[in-house]
């Protein structure tokens, strides 16, 4: 039987198609709105915070202009209010219904800054309403708990708004992302290697650097809550400042970078590193280089790295969904989880 999670992971490639075509003729609306912007800063929860660390390197990276993380409860529970003059502040919601990132948003406004929001929620959703400019994904209806479609087409939504924001990129590529996508999960690599990996372990270490950063957040979120893996999603940095010390012969590594970039070259050391001290490094996209250190070895899209992580996160998505079911557990419904949460 063919999972929900399964089925929406097939239907990626038509929903960024969709989601870049409602989007991309809104970049000068982005502009308008955003162009004079000091700074940006980000909220979201959960999947779609990890989306949101792609949308700061991205910006950071691409556009020049500082962005952080907004810490929500500074809003909701300490209730302070801060400078925001200048700022634009970019809530991210798959539903548009998290009363927290909607009062964060509201919080923002009322603190001067320009507000944008990211959902597939509609136009009517209460965040869309609650934001001076929205950039509404065009997903469809997700119906397995674990986010899919909906994490891919933020990415997009993220990078539209680099577009606006000035980043010195190539919108051309973006066209080639749904194919790349699709390419993906016809032929992900050696899954079938990866998932045996990963059957009878506890606990996985998933990394990258940079622009991958974000993908090894949200594949370290989907095995935990889809496969009930103890995975820790950390920059390489992090990794080597500590806590490698727990990845061994029953804990392995998954590292994840683009065929192209600044930090291939550390995901590839890592990679031999983590194999020469006995422990298995389950590669994810970097090209050739990184399968020739790994144990195993799923691909990566052939895209530039700005726009990467729409396709580095497919692989790990497919492992999730085959690992879970291995495991005996549902993907689609995992334990004390909802589609929608909401957060005191």
């Amino acid at each position: 039987m063919t999972t929900k999670m399964r089925s929406e992971i097939a239907e990626q490639p038509a929903a960024l198609r969709a989601t870049l075509d409602a989007l991309l003729p809104r970049v000068d609306e982005v502009k308008g709105l955003a162009g004079g912007a000091r700074q940006l800063v980000f909220i979201a929860r959960g999947t779609s915070d990890n989306a949101a660390v792609y949308g700061r390197y991205l910006i950071e990276a691409h556009a020049g202009r500082l962005s952080s993380l907004a810490a929500p409860s500074i809003a909701t529970t300490y209730k302070r209010k801060l400078d925001l003059g200048g700022v634009l502040a970019v809530a991210l919601s798959q539903s548009g219904r998290t009363e927290e990132i909607v009062e964060t948003l509201a919080w923002a406004k009322d603190c001067g800054a320009s507000t944008v929001a990211i959902t597939n929620g509609g136009e009517e959703s209460p965040l869309a309403q609650a934001a001076d400019l929205a950039l509404c994904t065009v997903a469809g209806e997700e119906k397995a708990v674990p986010a899919t479609k909906t994490y891919t087409t933020q990415l997009a939504a993220l990078a539209v708004l680099a577009l606006g924001l000035g980043a010195d990129v190539d919108a051309d590529d973006l066209q080639r992302v749904p194919d790349a996508v699709e390419a993906l999960i016809a032929d992900p690599g050696d899954l079938d290697a990866v998932v045996d990996g990963l059957a009878e372990v506890s606990g996985v270490v998933v990394s990258g650097r940079g622009m991958a950063f974000s993908t090894a957040l949200e594949t370290a979120l989907k095995l935990k809550e889809a496969c009930y893996l103890h995975a820790m999603g950390l920059s390489y940095a992090d990794l080597l400042h500590g806590p490698i010390a727990v990845v061994d012969e029953s804990t392995p590594a998954l590292l994840i970078a683009a065929g192209e970039g600044p930090t291939l070259q550390g995901t590839v050391a890592l990679a031999r590193r983590v194999t020469g001290a006995g422990a298995s490094a389950f590669g994810v996209g970097g090209g050739d280089e990184l399968a020739a250190a790994s144990t195993a070895a799923l691909n990566g899209p052939a895209l530039p790295e700005w726009v990467a992580p729409m396709g580095l996160i497919i692989p790990g998505q497919l492992v999730t969904e085959a690992l879970a079911r291995r495991r005996g557990i549902d993907p689609d419904s995992p334990r004390g989880l909802n589609k929608v949460t909401q957060t005191d």
